[in-house]
């Protein structure tokens, strides 16, 4: 590895040489902000950079080393954190114009993970507004772009985390799934992306859109480094009263196995009709052909409720974004509108100048959902689908081990490209949604690329709280399809 540039080294490499004093995390964290100063322009991955707080992190990092301290698995390493969880004193946005000044008084448990485990926070990644996206072009402070292609999208709600990962402006980061905001942008630029069981991680601290869907993963370069930073961040937390009381399996350990015998399901719905593009087809072939290659088996299985899940995701989660925007009203914290005559209209104000034109819309469909009269025609009805979907999961798993499906239906699609039509934006989630219905993990492993030379992922689903699997074949699908996994972008 001696010839491999700092930033081209993996997470475990990274804290490896710097556990070993081959590098001290004063270099490491310096050569990382010296390319995020050289490259976020281009790519905008970062809302806020902390290059003073970052430098004194590495050194505090070095002295304790010095000392024979080390503070965990990821000492002295920079990572970064999508900017939805609080981080005590430092700038947490969400993406908007309503949280723009905003500075928590307290970390997320996701922070105070990665944080005890010894990473330099060098700052926070780029969004669409309160998650609500899939493309980070909702975002107050500008779009982000895709490095392989900066005239791309990068995916989202999570596109900052992704493309930071991808042009190797940080090791890993930390990113959120309601839909699909992890899987999706780690598809589109060329990582891996894990959506965790609902319950598995934490969400104390995460900013809330939809809090039944909402989950953080991790996002990295290689399978064996997210299953390293799920590791840190998975956990029971008495603070967050969904989260499970269950022991956290060793991750990394799965990604190594064999997957001879695994039953591997093709959801038929998810191979039909004609949105689906060629390119990405063949990647996931190629997929497929690396795991029965190595033993595993295939079957076919059917979620027949498939077709339900993007009309019943638009209803539960605008509904449920509805009522958890409803704090934002400028009394207690953020922007407030100047200049109003009264409460009302200082309320109606503050949040007609802080929402943008995406989280207004989702807030309308979601009041309206649940307002009298309708609530069970729409949400109660949705409800009841979503148990139906969550049902055809669980009986799936009763023939196969993990399910195979493509994460996105096309590769990158140019920046504008869908921003005038909210339903085709919407559709770039179709594989992803269902599996935050029905609260099962998910992860987008890297296949392929595109014959424009983009990258293409293709989604593994497994049974509630067997993440263990999904890295045993995303870890096969790696070793036999070995891929560039750093965007060949320079400054």
């Amino acid at each position: 590895m001696a010839n491999v540039p700092v930033h081209e080294w993996t997470l475990l490499e990274a804290a490896r040489k710097v556990r070993e004093k081959e590098i001290s995390s004063r270099e490491l964290t310096g050569a990382i902000l010296a390319r995020i100063e050289a490259l976020d322009p281009k790519v905008h991955a970062y809302i806020t950079v902390l290059p003073e707080a970052a430098a004194a992190q590495a050194a505090a990092c070095d002295e304790e080393q010095a000392k024979g301290t080390l503070r965990g698995p990821f000492h002295g390493v920079p990572i970064g954190l999508k900017d939805i969880f609080c981080t005590r004193g430092v700038r947490t946005t969400c993406g908007s114009r309503i949280l723009r000044d905003f500075l928590p008084p307290y970390d997320a448990w996701v922070a105070e993970k990665v944080l005890g485990a010894g990473a330099v926070l060098l700052g926070k990644h780029n969004m669409d507004e309160f998650a609500m996206g899939s493309s980070t072009e909702t975002s107050f402070f500008g779009p982000t772009r895709n490095p392989w292609d900066v005239s791309r999208i990068p995916g989202g709600s999570s596109g900052g985390t992704a493309a930071a990962v991808a042009a190797a402006m940080c090791f890993a980061g930390v990113g959120t799934d309601t839909g699909g905001s992890i899987r999706q942008p780690a598809s589109l630029c060329g990582v891996v992306g894990v959506k965790p069981t609902y319950g598995r991680v934490s969400r104390y601290g995460m900013i809330a859109f939809a809090s039944s869907l909402d989950q953080g993963g991790p996002i990295a370069r290689t399978v064996a480094d997210a299953a390293s930073l799920l590791g840190v961040i998975a956990g029971y937390d008495r603070r967050d009263s969904t989260s499970h009381d269950l022991p956290v399996p060793d991750y990394l350990a799965a990604v190594e196995r064999p997957v001879e015998g695994l039953r591997v399901g093709l959801p038929k719905e998810y191979y039909e009709g004609d949105g689906l593009s060629p390119d990405v087809r063949a990647a996931v072939e190629k997929a497929l052909n690396a795991l029965t290659d190595q033993g595993a088996i295939v079957v076919e299985v059917s979620l027949p409720h498939t077709s339900f899940a993007l009309s019943t995701y638009y209803l539960v989660a605008p509904a449920e974004a509805s009522s958890n925007l409803a704090r934002y009203d400028g009394v207690r914290y953020g922007h407030r509108a100047e200049g109003a005559s009264g409460l009302i209209e200082m309320m109606s104000r503050t949040r007609a100048e802080g929402f943008g034109d995406e989280v207004k819309r989702r807030i309308m469909i979601g009041t309206y959902a649940l307002s009298a009269g309708y609530y069970d025609a729409f949400y109660g009805k949705a409800q009841k689908v979503r148990t139906l979907i969550r049902d055809d999961f669980l009986k799936a798993f009763e023939s196969a081990d993990v399910l195979l499906t493509p994460t996105a239906p096309t590769p990158a699609f140019r920046l504008g490209e869908k921003t005038g039509d909210p339903l085709t934006m919407y559709l770039s989630d179709i594989y992803t949604i269902p599996c935050n219905l029905a609260g099962i993990p998910g992860i987008s492993v890297p296949c392929g690329f595109s014959t424009e030379g983009l990258p293409i992922g293709a989604q593994l689903l497994s049974k509630p709280f067997r993440e263990e699997t999904l890295f045993t074949a995303a870890g096969a699908i790696e070793r036999a399809l070995p891929l560039r996994r750093v965007a060949p972008l320079e400054g």
